[in-house]
């Protein structure tokens, strides 16, 4: 089972390029971000042609997630439990039958937080603070878990092209970094990492400065696995092939591959 996670940027604006990008890299299942569409103005029909059942939880303007599945979605999940009061879109799971088990995945849009010193930090970091103890939860269940999305969060120097520039960013902050790092320590793999060491490969690159073309990105978009899940992990990688087409998303997928 190939999973991806991938934040477009507006559904709208980049849905040709989705979904060209799903004709190529086939993917089974696809968490997006930051869909930036309500579940009345989301492309149903254009996704289900190619194949993907959906589960969505739309925001008008901003935010927006969703799970786009080649199997059977059940025990859908919209929104993150523990603040019945927060109406940003940033959350949905759902359960997808595999090979005679379960997967659960989730589509996440964690909070940037900036600036700094404001309320959005502090959302940030009562929402990481949510995630972590609802996926405690989670785990109590052992099945395969995969945790995808845009987190927002750059774990360590490596993972940025230049860590001094991001000092004073919410994404790069220790008190972001520190939140992260609990959440794994919980048992979880990050996927990339699994594959791949060293720096120098990115999921995000701003639009400004020519930061794509100067190859100065961060790695913000994460896959992380619970025990179950990393027992069946066989690859995983950065696409970086969509950022680079016309008018992209300035994200790009990355994409694990499950054995069941």
């Amino acid at each position: 089972m190939k999973i991806a996670s991938f934040n477009v940027n507006s559904l709208k604006a980049r849905l040709e390029n989705l979904k060209t990008w799903l004709k190529d890299a086939d993917p089974d299942v696809v968490c997006l971000q930051e869909t930036k569409s309500t579940d009345d103005t989301f492309p149903r029909s254009e996704l289900e042609d190619l194949g993907y059942n959906l589960a969505i939880h739309g925001q008008k303007t901003y935010n927006g997630v969703a799970i786009l599945s080649k199997f059977p979605l059940e025990d859908v999940r919209i929104g993150l439990p523990g603040d019945d009061g927060d109406e940003q879109a940033r959350y949905i799971e759902a359960v997808i039958p595999a090979g005679g088990t379960v997967v659960r995945v989730a589509s996440i849009y964690l909070p940037n937080g900036n600036p700094l010193g404001t309320d959005k930090f502090t959302y940030k970091l009562k929402w990481m603070d949510r995630l972590r103890e609802h996926t405690q939860t989670l785990l109590t269940y052992e099945e395969a878990l995969v945790l995808a999305g845009d987190y927002n969060i750059i774990p360590k120097d490596e993972d940025c092209y230049d860590p001094v520039a991001w000092a004073d960013d919410a994404l790069f902050h220790p008190e972001a970094k520190a939140s992260f790092r609990s959440l794994c320590n919980l048992g979880f793999t990050d996927a990339f990492r699994a594959f791949h060491q060293g720096g120098n490969r990115y999921t995000f690159w701003d639009y400004q400065a020519g930061r794509w073309q100067k190859g100065q990105g961060i790695r913000i978009d994460h896959l992380l696995l619970s025990p179950q899940a990393a027992d069946r992990l066989v690859a995983c990688d950065i696409d970086e092939e969509p950022r680079g087409r016309e008018k992209p998303s300035d994200h790009t997928p990355i994409w694990c591959e499950l054995k069941f």
